[in-house]
């Protein structure tokens, strides 16, 4: 591990953060880790993607809509999940609009559809999820759907696309610091685990609350 990003050191930031926020928000505001990579060409390197689970869920509010069949339905209902519930018939509605489709996948962070009916999804809408990036992502039957949706919540996604700049959501501001700290550390470990040299490519990391000013790790 780099000798310049440390337990102690992270732990600094996240308490000068604390510091630095002076006004408290009409909402539960986000922690954002944004950090800058170098020595990368997303035009010739191998552009990378991996999502890794946090030990402490960042954002319990993320908005997500299962496509689901008869079973898991009755399950979201029985367990009184925090999401929203839809099936092929109410997707049928759009009619294949592309607009209608945008629209409604927009509404959420996330889609889920149950593994019965993920093939059936591009048959009914068309292939503008898979333009926008809102593909949904597979569950089975065989995990409790409620361990799946605090997987999901607790998860954060890592892509390289046309710039050499990511941002994540590691925490909110009713997290504890240790719990903060963790998550931050988990995070930059995996990264660092997906680039070509490791904690040789990172140039900046920066945490920062939704309205707070950034505190720079690295």
């Amino acid at each position: 591990m780099t000798a310049k990003i440390t337990n102690a050191g992270v732990m600094e930031c996240i308490e000068e953060m604390r510091e630095k926020h002076t006004k408290d928000r009409k909402f539960l505001e986000t922690i954002e880790l944004q950090i800058g990579l170098k020595d990368y060409d997303p035009q010739k390197d191998k552009r990378f993607v991996g999502t890794v689970r946090l030990p402490n869920v960042p954002r319990p509010k993320l908005r997500i809509c299962l496509i689901a069949d008869a079973k898991h339905q009755d399950e979201a209902k029985k367990n009184n999940l925090d999401i929203d519930v839809t099936d092929l018939d109410t997707l049928k509605k759009f009619n294949k609009d592309k607009k209608l489709v945008k629209k409604w996948a927009k509404k959420y962070a996330l889609l889920l559809a149950s593994d019965t009916v993920l093939k059936k999804v591009p048959v009914v809408v068309g292939p503008i999820l898979n333009r926008i990036g809102m593909f949904p992502t597979v569950v089975s039957h065989a995990e409790p759907l409620a361990m799946k949706i605090e997987n999901t919540r607790a998860s954060v996604k890592f892509q390289l696309k046309k710039v050499t700049c990511l941002a994540v959501a590691v925490g909110n501001y009713d997290m504890t610091n240790d719990q903060l700290k963790a998550n931050v550390m988990m995070a930059l470990n995996f990264l660092a685990s997906l680039l070509k040299k490791q904690w040789h490519n990172l140039k900046s990391v920066v945490i920062k609350t939704t309205m707070g000013k950034p505190i720079r790790i690295l």
